[in-house]
């Protein structure tokens, strides 16, 4: 019934709704047309605010007892500069508010206004009032610390600085912190998503997406210029955020000081006058015409009305929700389309950014990159290598890889690390890092988005999205100084960025796409395939829209390299082999005489399908044909998280599952034959170079030497049928002469072309071209 009556109230809309769109569309789109036919853009060069002293502001509405108990702070911090002053703009209050500050505190001038304008047209009177460049517009219910003031002045050094945001905390500190002051945004599928963040992490001017209108410093000629608070937001909320839009468009900066610190009781004046479902449905109602007024992208725009109009679809079924736009709130949106239309002939106006940079900008490392990205080190630059796993242990072979990387370009660059982990007794596995890195941060089980089937986005992409991530990595770029953001992995290729002056690289460990084909290859089962091809085409289609971001593509061989560019010709100038998989050779004595015994060894984590699956298939396929040629041996396979030896056909007796061992030095070099049976996946296998440099005979398939080896007898054998594959095992045992003196090649093969020192060292000097290149073309 509940339903029903929802329904009922709000089905006059819904039947409108098609007009509705259509009138709107026409008009907001009109305007578009005739601005490009007819308006144009009158814009004044930016000018350095005296920032010396300030004007503080402060809009009251019947607020009598709070002012009472908050201004005098503001007064005791104003006072230590003689042109300093406090406005107090009245807003019509019937409290005695008028006589209550003119007899209590007559050192603060007054502005009374006859009735209520509201906050933003309070705000817009006492700016203009104000006597100093600097204006700090607070709220009645706001306290601030004795020093607030200079932190906010230090702020606006640059000509191009619009406002500069206070950290605020609440009067009561057992209260959720709702606003901090360190604000953030997102365009998410049509709908402006905002928070504030708390970061400790953040001690200096930092880039925000706006300045709350309660605790904020401003620029009054920037803030004048952009026409002040807009009166189609009255009666309030989402002012600010208009106007630190509409600031970050007009090319100037919005800054977070963290040292400036206030106090406010949240809603301490709004919530005391209005009820929570008015103040709702202004909030809801604003936020349509914050969209209709700042976004001026076609894309965006048509984006921000089916997301709307499908909200408002589910608000009426579902009910209300926070964030969520419902019917009336797109009707009293649609009451005020002339006060949009107009709003956004003069927003277009004052632009000079599109949207998407708009968004982009207040994100600390894109906010480095546009602003201050003048202290590239091309000699050491300063590294940020982001990986969705952790490194230590190193237990799987991405982790060998991440390692050996940390290490060695330690000697060439200041390295900083962020890592996902699973556990908490990780970071402490980690300290074996902190010798070659500066800093090290993690994210302990990182809640990414659900797998949903009909998404576009493939599962090993939802599963590493997250916010916190991503800010994770903004913040590091900009506090850190960061000039080389290094992605590893595919599933965090969304994080990439469209820097002008930083550079933006990925390590491609493996081509994910091409993994889950060869995956569909080796298993028949249509309950595994049906899935995997819908992942397949996602995953396709979205890796080699992704990789165009990047300006460096790092992949394992050359191989992988020519199958990306038989798919991608343009980005031959950014994918390169031959920069990261390597292993430190001198770190692995090798065993190159003959081997006595008949131990066949196996390396790799079973946490990874594919080494399962390579397994079993030896098993299944392989093992039964060498005991049929009566071949005597036993299996030894070691690797993380093993299954039962039930798990194996025909493993009776023969089959040793060591698990994680810390060294395998001894395996490798007392065992006969190494075997490495992968029939899926893409990339290099560490486990394979590393069993080059000890010099133990190799037998492995086509793919799990893919990149290393394609002459069969080279460096080891190849074969990729069962009969082949034991054939292969069975010849190296008989003939141990023969497989030492190819174990010898595979060493001196490796220590030629897989050596840590020198792969990691061409990728230091890549680095460098890489940002010379980019810093050259940014200067002209």
């Amino acid at each position: 019934m509940i339903v029903l009556r929802r329904v009922l109230r709000q089905l006059p809309i819904l039947l409108l709704s098609p007009l509705l769109v259509v009138l709107e569309l026409t008009a907001l789109f009109g305007t578009d047309l005739l601005w490009k036919l007819f308006g144009r853009k009158t814009l004044a060069p930016d000018r350095k605010p005296r920032n010396e002293s300030a004007s503080v502001v402060i809009p009251n509405w019947n607020g009598k007892d709070l002012l009472a108990r908050y201004l005098p702070s503001v007064i005791a911090a104003m006072s230590a500069h003689p042109e300093n002053e406090v406005i107090v703009v009245d807003n019509g209050s019937s409290d005695g508010s008028v006589e209550f500050v003119k007899s209590q505190f007559p050192q603060v001038k007054l502005v009374t206004l006859a009735e209520n304008l509201g906050f933003g047209g309070g705000s817009n009177r006492g700016f203009r009032e104000a006597s100093n460049d600097i204006v700090i517009l607070l709220n009645s219910d706001m306290r601030v610390a004795p020093d607030f003031l200079a932190p906010l002045l230090k702020g606006f050094e640059q000509a191009d600085v619009f406002a500069v945001s206070c950290q605020i905390f609440f009067s009561d500190p057992g209260k959720n912190r709702e606003e901090t002051g360190l604000t953030q945004a997102h365009w998410l599928r049509g709908v402006l998503a905002l928070r504030h963040r708390i970061d400790e992490e953040v001690k200096d001017l930092f880039p925000c997406f706006y300045g709350g209108g309660g605790s904020c410093a401003f620029d009054r000629r920037k803030f004048l210029s952009l026409g002040g608070f807009d009166d189609l937001l009255r009666p309030f909320y989402l002012e600010d955020t208009d106007m630190g839009y509409q600031a970050w468009k007009r090319g100037w900066r919005v800054l977070y000081q963290p040292q400036s610190k206030v106090w406010h009781e949240h809603r301490g004046t709004i919530g005391k006058k209005f009820s929570q479902g008015y103040i709702d449905s202004i909030v809801r109602k604003n936020y349509v015409l914050f969209a209709w007024k700042n976004i001026h992208s076609p894309g965006m725009l048509l984006e921000h009305f089916v997301a709307s109009y499908a909200s408002g679809l589910i608000s009426m079924l579902l009910g209300d929700a926070p964030g969520r736009v419902n019917f009336p709130g797109l009707f009293r949106a649609a009451l005020q389309i002339a006060g949009a239309c107009s709003a956004r002939w003069q927003a277009r106006s004052r632009a000079v950014i599109t949207d998407q940079e708009a968004f982009r900008r207040p994100l600390g490392g894109y906010y480095r990159d546009r602003f201050e990205a003048r202290d590239i080190d091309l000699q050491k630059p300063r590294v940020l290598m982001v990986s969705p796993y952790g490194l230590a242990p190193a237990s799987h072979g991405g982790a060998v890889f991440m390692q050996l990387a940390v290490r060695e370009l330690s000697k060439h660059a200041e390295v900083h690390l962020i890592a996902l982990i699973d556990e908490e007794w990780e970071k402490q596995a980690h300290q074996e890092l902190s010798d070659f890195t500066a800093s090290m941060q993690f994210i302990v089980r990182m809640s990414g988005q659900p797998r949903m089937s009909f998404s576009l986005l493939p599962g090993a992409v939802t599963e590493f999205a997250g916010e916190d991530l991503e800010w994770l990595i903004q913040r590091t770029i900009y506090i850190r100084r960061i000039d080389v953001l290094q992605i590893e992995y595919t599933n965090l290729g969304q994080y990439a960025c469209d820097f002008q002056r930083l550079l933006c690289a990925i390590f491609e460990h493996d081509i994910y796409f091409q993994s889950i084909a060869r995956q569909m290859r080796s298993n028949a089962s249509l309950l595994f395939r049906i899935p995997a091809m819908l992942e397949y085409l996602k995953s396709m289609h979205w890796e080699l829209m992704m990789l165009h971001r990047f300006d460096l593509v790092q992949v394992c061989t050359e191989a992988n390299q020519q199958y990306l560019l038989s798919l991608m010709p343009e980005l031959r100038e950014s994918v390169r082999a031959g920069l990261r998989a390597a292993i430190r050779v001198d770190e692995f004595p090798a065993n190159l005489d003959p081997r006595d015994g008949s131990t066949i060894l196996f390396v790799g984590g079973f946490r990874h399908q594919p080494n399962l699956e390579a397994l079993q298939w030896f098993f299944d396929e392989v093992v039964p044909i060498l005991k049929a040629h009566n071949v005597q041996f036993k299996v030894l396979a070691i690797g993380v998280d093993p299954p039962p030896v039930y798990a194996f056909a025909h493993s009776d007796g023969i089959l040793e599952l060591a698990g994680f061992r810390g060294s395998i030095a001894e395996d490798m070099q007392s065992a006969s034959v190494f075997i490495c049976p992968i029939l899926s996946g893409s990339g290099v296998r560490v486990k394979l170079l590393e069993a080059f440099a000890y010099g133990i005979p190799v037998v492995s398939t086509q793919v799990g030497a893919e990149g290393l080896a394609t002459s069969d007898g080279e460096y080891c054998r190849l074969a990729d049928r069962a009969q082949d594959f034991a054939g292969a095992v069975e010849a190296l045992l008989k003939d141990r002469a023969s497989a030492a003196e190819m174990g010898k090649r595979a060493h001196a093969y490796v220590q030629r072309d897989w050596d840590a020192k020198k792969v990691i060292a061409r990728l230091a000097e890549e680095y460098r071209r890489q940002l010379e290149k980019k810093t050259t073309s940014s200067c002209r």
